[in-house]
């Protein structure tokens, strides 16, 4: 069973989503770690270890995936205003287009983001 253990700030909210996102699909290639670094650099002005943020990542069952997900795609709602949330959505899609293929499971997280975050419903 999938278990929060804390609220995480914008930058790393968004570390989380875009990682999960690159990792869906079951493949890393370059151009999408390109788009993680570029988000890294611009929303992490100093040097971060990240390290912590890897390791829970990386032993996260997929079968928990989507639950985390909608937990950082909140955690980072409640700390940014619309402008920030559709700057996001642009490394978010530029993420999943990166390798020329969107599969099933990327579309499906990218279409929960751009449903939770629509301005109407905000």
């Amino acid at each position: 069973m999938y278990q929060k253990t804390h609220k995480l700030n914008k930058p790393v909210a968004g570390y989380h989503m875009l990682l999960m996102l690159s990792e869906i699909d079951g493949e890393f290639p370059t151009a999408e770690g390109q788009i993680i670094v570029a988000y890294l650099e611009e929303n992490f002005p100093f040097r971060v270890n990240l390290d912590e943020e890897i390791q829970y990542l990386s032993t996260l069952p997929k079968q928990f995936y989507e639950e985390h997900f909608d937990a950082a795609m909140n955690d980072f709602y409640e700390d940014s205003t619309a402008d920030e949330r559709n700057h996001f959505l642009d490394f978010a899609v530029q993420l999943v287009k990166a390798d020329d293929v969107i599969t099933k499971e990327e579309n499906l997280f990218l279409n929960k983001l751009f449903a939770a975050w629509a301005p109407e419903y905000e």
